[in-house]
This record gives C-alpha cells, sequence and structure tokens, in this order.
C-alpha cells in the first residue's frame, strides 16, 4: 500500500512534471562528451534546491538516470562517450554504426537499460526496507567498521593504483576537519579565517570537481561527426542473443552495485567481460557484437540502480552521485538509513515509485529524440564550455549566497583538473568527505568506551572480511578492463 501511494503522487501532474524534466535534463547533458552523471547532478544540483523535499530527490534521481542513459547516445554514434560507463558501450555500439546499424545499436541499448532499470527498482522496493531493519541493530563499531569498509572500497574500486586512491581519500578526511568542532569546542585548521569555520560545503565543492574540473579536462575533446541511423529496431537475432544478456549482466550488476566503489563503469566492464568469455564467438566482441552493448547498458543501469540500495538502507553513498543525493537529504534535515522507511515513508516510497515512472519515460524518449540528442552532442565544446562555466559559477553561489563558496567551487575545479589530467582519482575525495564525520563520530563513540568493544561485535570483523574480498575484486576489475582495453 505504501508502494501504491508513492506511485499515486510520482504521477500527480506535479511531480510527472518533476521526473519528467529531469529525465530530459539528464538526457541533455549525459550525451555531452565528458560530461557524465555525477557532473550532470552536481550542475543542477542547486537549481532543484527550490523544490519541495521529495520533489527535489525525484528530480536529481530522474537527471541520475537520464544522463545513464544519455551516455549512451554519443559512445555509439560518435565513439565519444558521454560518460565513463559508456565506453564498453562504445566498444561494439559504435563498430555498428560504422556498419549502418546504428538504429539496433541504439534501440537495443534503451531497451537493456530498461530492463535493467525496472528489475532494478523492485528490487530496491523488496530489499531497501529489509537491509534499513538489519541497520536498526548497528551500534558505533558497525558504522565504524562500515565507513572504513565503504572508504577503502571505494578507493580501491576508483583507478588503477590503489596507494593513489588511499592518498585521495586521505585528503578527503583532512578536509573534514577544517571548521568548528561541536564535540571538543575546538577550531580546527581554520588559520584564524572567520569564513573556514563551518568548513567547506559539500555542493560547490562537488560542483567545482565534477563540473568546472570536467570541462577544463575535456575543453579540447574532438567533435565527431555521427553517421545516419538506418532503421531503428533490431532483428529477431538481435533480440535472440542480447535479451539473455541482458538478462545475465542485470542480474550480475544488481547484486555488484550494492558494494561501496562499485560504480556503473565498473559494473559495465566486469559484465561485459564475463559476457565475453561465455559467449561461443568471443572474437564478434568489439567487432560490432550486439550483445555487448546489451550487457554493457544493462550493467550500467543495473549497478546505478542497486546502488540506491545502500545509500537508503544504510546512508551509505556507493559513489559521487550518490553522495549528491545524500547531500540533498541532508539539506532537508533527512538521514538515509535504517529510520528513512518509517519516518519518511511518504518521500521514500514516492522516490522508489519514481524510479518506475522515470524508466519508462527515458524509454519513450530516448529513442523518438535521438536525433535531436545527437544533434547536441555535436555542439563546440568552444560553445559549451563557458555555458557550463557561468551555471558552476550560479549554482555554488546560490548554495549559500555567499562568494566563499564561489572560491571554494574555482578551487576544487582547479583541483578537479589536475587530478583528471594527472589520473588521480576523484571519486575518493567526494566520499571521504561525505562518509568523514559518520566515522569520526563512530570512533569518538567506540574509544570513548573502549577500544575492546571491537572484539565483540562481530559485524566490525565481517565488514573487514568484505573489505579483503571487494580489494581483490577491485583487482579483477582491473585485469579485465585492462582486457577490454
Amino acid at each position: 500500500m505504501e508502494f501504491v501511494a508513492g506511485l499515486i503522487k510520482v504521477l500527480s501532474p506535479e511531480y510527472l512534471l518533476y521526473a519528467t524534466v529531469g529525465c530530459l535534463l539528464g538526457t541533455l547533458v549525459g550525451v555531452l562528451p565528458g560530461v557524465g552523471a555525477a557532473t550532470a547532478v552536481a550542475l543542477l544540483f542547486p537549481f532543484t534546491s527550490y523544490l519541495p523535499p521529495d520533489g527535489m530527490i525525484i528530480a536529481l534521481a530522474a537527471i541520475y538516470y537520464g544522463a545513464q542513459y544519455g551516455g549512451s547516445t554519443s559512445a555509439i554514434l560518435m565513439n565519444v562517450p558521454g560518460e565513463v560507463a559508456s565506453m564498453v558501450t562504445a566498444l561494439d555500439g559504435h563498430v555498428l554504426t560504422k556498419q549502418g546499424r546504428a538504429g539496433p545499436a541504439l534501440a537495443m541499448a534503451a531497451i537493456a537499460s530498461f530492463i535493467a532499470g525496472i528489475t532494478g527498482a523492485i528490487l530496491i522496493s523488496l530489499v531497501g526496507p529489509t537491509i534499513a531493519r538489519l541497520a536498526l541493530s548497528f551500534g558505533p563499531a558497525e558504522y565504524l567498521g562500515l565507513g572504513i569498509f565503504s572508504l577503502v572500497a571505494i578507493a580501491s574500486m576508483s583507478g588503477q593504483s590503489l596507494i593513489k586512491g588511499i592518498i585521495v581519500a586521505l585528503v578527503g578526511m583532512i578536509l573534514v576537519i577544517v571548521g568548528f568542532d561541536n564535540a571538543s569546542g575546538l577550531e580546527r585548521m581554520t588559520f584564524g579565517q572567520v569564513f573556514l569555520l563551518q568548513g567547506f560545503h559539500v555542493v560547490p565543492m562537488m560542483i567545482g570537481l565534477f563540473g568546472l574540473g570536467e570541462i577544463l579536462s575535456t575543453s579540447q575533446a574532438p567533435n565527431v561527426l555521427a553517421t545516419k541511423l538506418g532503421r531503428i529496431m533490431p532483428t529477431r537475432e538481435d533480440f535472440r542473443v542480447g535479451l539473455p544478456a541482458t538478462a545475465r549482466a542485470t542480474g550480475i550488476s544488481l547484486v555488484l552495485g550494492l558494494l561501496p566503489g562499485m560504480m556503473p563503469s565498473t559494473g559495465s566492464f566486469l559484465c561485459y567481460s564475463a559476457e565475453r568469455q561465455r559467449s561461443k564467438t568471443p572474437q564478434k566482441f568489439g567487432k560490432g557484437a550486439i550483445e555487448g552493448v546489451a550487457a554493457a547498458e544493462a550493467a550500467n543501469n543495473g549497478t546505478a540502480m542497486s546502488n540506491m540500495i545502500p545509500l537508503l538502507g544504510l546512508g551509505v553513498p556507493t559513489g559521487p552521485t550518490m553522495a549528491l543525493l545524500l547531500a540533498a537529504f541532508g539539506m532537508y534535515g533527512i538521514v538515509p538509513g535504517p529510520t528513512l522507511f518509517t519516518q519518511q515513508a511518504d518521500l521514500v516510497w514516492a522516490l522508489i515509485a519514481s524510479f518506475f515512472v522515470a524508466n519508462i519515460i527515458l524509454l519513450i524518449l530516448n529513442l523518438p529524440l535521438v536525433g535531436l540528442w545527437v544533434r547536441l552532442s555535436q555542439i563546440p565544446y568552444g560553445v559549451l564550455a563557458p555555458i557550463i562555466i557561468v551555471i558552476c559559477l550560479v549554482g555554488a553561489y546560490s548554495t549559500r549566497n555567499t562568494m566563499v563558496d564561489v572560491w571554494v567551487c574555482v578551487g576544487a575545479g582547479l583541483l578537479g583538473w589536475q587530478m583528471k589530467i594527472r589520473n588521480w582519482p576523484i571519486a575518493p575525495l567526494v566520499l571521504a568527505y561525505v562518509l568523514g564525520p559518520m566515522i569520526e563520530l563512530s570512533a569518538r563513540q567506540v574509544f570513548s568506551v573502549s577500544p575492546l568493544i571491537l572484539f565483540e561485535r562481530w559485524i566490525f570483523w565481517a565488514f573487514m572480511a568484505m573489505l579483503v574480498g571487494v580489494i581483490v575484486l577491485a583487482r579483477r576489475s582491473k585485469v579485465a578492463a585492462d582486457t577490454v582495453d
């Protein structure tokens, strides 16, 4: 009944408009080369803050999934992925475009994404409340273990070097310290500057890292002309090989997406590699295998969907975009986690219902409007870059109406630009900044009693054991990515 109430709310004209506009804007930004889901959400975050709480979160989620969908369009038609996860889609998708089969490739990508999205939404509605109930038994030791597990897992999954990931995460933890500490009543790393007492606001920081930083690092991206679409619908043979690949990738990605640090890009690489290994004709992959497109896009959307479960049930983001959604909850004093499904049942079930609605909207929008998305993706970066920079700065200022946030945005943008061009992962910094307060509070509570309490809490050690498994999985995913490359 709670889901039905949420669905009725989302289907009302007001909330249906939020979801539809979010899907449109997300797809629009997603098709732009190099501008992915995290960038889309970061850019549009301040402009959704004027909506009611459930409207804002529904709109941001729709933007996220729209960007996930949109990234496949430029990848298939121009071999210029809109985001990292679409790199795998481009391997076979652009080859199909060269073969005059861009239409079937786009259609299969949309269908695979839709199937994975709907299946993921069903999983969220079934598993989310259960995980939230289990988390009610968590104390400081369990949350400390969860925080450490999440942070190291994200560091290990975010790049080719675990050491780089950990160093970046430590930088994020140091940034958390800046400001006035309510527990001790002391100023930390403020250097006598009043504007540092409140610390750095997460929104302008993310706008800088993912908006300005992305534009600065990709402003010289080439524009590639697309070829003709050809017929749109896949053939019967395409469906015969594509739908089973979609089903397998959906199942795998929905499980992978539960792990911290398992972002859609990693899920896509792993599922594509698994599909190629089980194929009787692996030599077809990379040469126009439509099942490769199906597996990559199903994994992309499936991982993105199941990333919502740790966020809603535990209050732990699994990637930068989830961290932005966590910040959206925090703006209204809403804390995702064990009590979300009881204290904010109306909001959370409306959000879950919006996942179903948004996926249907995206399926309807993507194929008929593909010509529009192609034309938008071919806008020169010399035109786009100034527009996006202005949006970033205006968005940063509107967060708290202070120039301090603008300078934070600019500083974060320069940092993100340098990290991008020097191949340092950004995600661990963002997640460390978001998870840092939870880790610090849990550690204080544990050590104020006795560190020995950790030996009495088996869930803490379960997280530590899982951490070893995730590091091993990270190494396997890097091998899979190298093999795909």
